[in-house]
This record gives C-alpha cells, sequence and structure tokens, in this order.
C-alpha cells in the first residue's frame, strides 16, 4: 500500500477520534453525573479507539465494495459494534458499574452514528491520500469541452 495511503488512514483515525473523544466525554459526564468520569474514560478511550480505527480502516481498504453510500453505511455499523464494545467495557472497569457502561454504550450507539456516517461522508469528498482519484478528477475538469456561443 502507498505511504499517502497510510497517511490518510491515519489522518481519518486522529479526525474521528477527535470527533469521538468529545462526544464519549460529554456522555460519560451526562450519564455518571461526574465529569472527571467521562474525562477519565474519553482519555483510555483515545488509545483504545485509535488502535481499533486503524485496524478497522485497514480491513476496510481491502473489503471490495464499490465507494458508495451503502458502503459508508456498512463501515459505520461495523464500527459502532466494535467502538461501543470498547467504551461499555472501558466505563463498566472506570466507574465499577456495568450498568452505567451499558447505560454509556447504549447512548453512543445513535451519537457515535450519526457523527460516523458524517465523518465518512467529509472524508469521501477530500482527496488527501488519493492521488489517483486527484489526477482523475484533474484530468475531467481539464478534457470537458467548453460551450463557446
Amino acid at each position: 500500500m502507498r505511504k499517502s495511503l497510510y497517511k490518510r488512514h491515519i489522518a481519518k483515525a486522529v479526525t474521528w477520534r477527535i470527533v469521538g473523544t468529545i462526544d464519549t466525554i460529554l456522555l460519560s459526564w451526562l450519564i455518571s453525573g461526574n465529569p472527571f468520569i467521562g474525562l477519565k474514560i474519553g482519555a483510555f478511550e483515545v488509545v483504545t479507539k485509535m488502535l481499533l480505527y486503524y485496524c478497522h480502516e485497514q480491513i476496510w481498504f481491502k473489503v471490495n465494495i464499490e465507494e458508495s453510500k451503502k458502503r459508508h453505511l456498512l463501515k459505520t455499523i461495523t464500527w459502532r459494534i466494535l467502538g461501543t464494545i470498547d467504551t461499555m467495557l472501558l466505563a463498566w472497569v472506570i466507574t465499577g458499574n456495568p450498568l452505567t457502561g451499558l447505560s454509556i454504550g447504549i447512548a453512543e450507539v445513535i451519537t457515535k452514528m450519526v457523527l460516523y456516517y458524517l465523518h465518512e461522508r467529509v472524508w469521501y469528498k477530500i482527496d488527501f491520500g488519493l492521488e489517483k482519484r486527484r489526477r482523475l478528477k484533474e484530468w475531467k475538469k481539464t478534457s470537458q469541452p467548453t460551450n463557446i456561443k
């Protein structure tokens, strides 16, 4: 795999982790009533989720499904399952309460799926790390006939 694709996957992992961590901190704070619990869960998730997300991106890069909204939806679902399990386990371990972990995980299912889908759609429009796609777009722009009256 080209070096630029690795950079793309890392950039996507970083931008998603920023969005995801903010969401986790806020939800954990609201559900536990303790801002420090939210910060603690969010801090641990930075590490676990970055590793999991990078692996998820590598796997999905090898999946042969046409670039489309269907692909983004399937990626959203598989990532959310993996991410929710991670969040529930971390919240359970940090709070000592499995119900708190379950509550945070359930709340995240909704918020994170919406946020992840939007994240995927934004990255789909960005050519960073996709030189072939960028060159094709440039070629299409320059090779279009102009309508001169």
